[in-house]
């Protein structure tokens, strides 16, 4: 039997067959990543920066693994979960990580504040927050505890693997192609780095929020972070043993994005207005939830995404204080070539940004 086919109908064919396959060649040029993240909602810093990096057409996000730090790891994965339900991304597994730091404590916490003074922000281990315009918080609770959420409970489950395990088969299964975007403490990454040997060299870069070198005090409440203590950021003092073996894992590249560059961001009424024009999930999302937080995880995304925002960089060597005395989480520099040599890795330090480009292209991406 032979088969005969018009001439209309084998274009027709060989039509769909090239979609198929420019489909899934733009598939496999698509940048990977895994975002980790201290996702505290709804709204704000920690969703609005994951849903740039979902919005964005040419990035695969294979995952979302989930730290405390804002707030703890149980009620930061129900937030997360919820999120990609309201936006219609829950093909995106969200990954259960560490809850504790590897060795910091609150315990310990309060006893170095006796000693040195108050921390102007603990993240999960805060009790009450100073009054601060257009930002909602919710009071601090156990760390296994989640209170209802304001945008309704989750359906979806996380999944069973730790994020730990999840980070190490996802480099291994796409060697040098995954980029690692640190948004929170650097828990789930040291445990990454430390149970599988080969996973920093195998993964494609990381990126990190964190660290502070020397920023401009900011007109608003939350310069209180760093206006007296420069060198002190959250992300690097909750969890600063983990750090330390992150910024010293042999990396391909790394990007640290520290709070100088953000302290000029700030989600204004004007900005969220821009933000959220038209009808889309992630408009109504970002509209109903929205508040008035400095941009930071959002310009650690945009850097990567967009590096052209970028307007000064500087190569450095990186670490970070763990003497747990008084500089205990404090952000340490050197310029290359001059650090104690005890395994400090250069760094690509963003310093700066153009403040305009950022916006315009956060508000493209928003509103795509």
């Amino acid at each position: 039997m032979r088969l005969h086919l018009s001439s209309s109908r084998f274009t027709s064919l060989i039509l769909v067959s090239v979609l198929f396959v420019s489909i899934a060649e733009a598939a496999a040029t698509k940048r990977k990543v895994i975002i980790d993240q201290d996702a505290l909602g709804p709204g704000g810093s920690n969703m609005q920066a994951i849903i740039l990096a979902i919005q964005s057409p040419e990035v695969d996000v294979l995952g979302i693994t989930i730290t405390s730090g804002d707030g703890w790891r149980d009620e930061n994965v129900a937030h997360t979960l919820r999120l990609l339900e309201l936006i219609g991304r829950t093909d995106i597994p969200v990954v259960p990580g560490a809850v504790f730091p590897l060795v910091n404590s609150k315990a310990e916490t309060l006893l170095w504040e006796k000693l040195h003074g108050a921390l102007f922000y603990k993240g999960a281990w805060m009790e009450s927050y100073p009054p601060t315009p257009n930002v909602k918080r919710a009071p601090g609770h156990g760390p296994f505890e989640v209170p209802p959420l304001e945008e309704g409970a989750p359906t979806t489950k996380p999944l069973s693997e730790t994020a730990a395990g999840f980070l190490s088969r996802k480099v291994r299964e796409f060697p040098g192609e995954v980029s690692i975007i640190q948004l929170g403490p650097a828990t789930n990454i040291a445990l990454a780095a430390r149970l599988d040997e080969r996973f920093a060299e195998l993964a494609k870069e990381i990126v990190i929020m964190g660290g502070s070198f020397n920023p401009r005090p900011a007109n608003n409440s939350f310069a209180g972070e760093y206006i007296y203590t420069p060198r002190l950021e959250f992300n690097f003092r909750w969890d600063p043993e983990a750090m330390r073996i992150v910024l010293r894992s042999p990396w391909r590249k790394v990007t640290l994005v520290p709070i100088d560059p953000t302290t000029p961001t700030l989600f204004t009424p004007e900005l969220i207005a821009r933000s959220t024009a038209g009808d889309t999930k992630v408009t109504r999302y970002i509209a109903r939830f929205a508040q008035g937080f400095p941009l930071w995880d959002e310009l650690a995304v945009m850097a990567w995404l967009r590096p052209e925002i970028i307007t000064q960089k500087s190569s450095v060597a990186v670490d970070v204080d763990i003497d747990h005395g008084a500089g205990y989480g404090n952000t340490l520099s050197w310029p290359a070539g001059h650090s104690p040599g005890l395994g400090e890795q250069p760094a690509e330090v963003v310093m700066a940004v153009d403040l305009k480009k950022f916006e315009d292209a956060c508000v493209e991406t928003f509103t795509r």
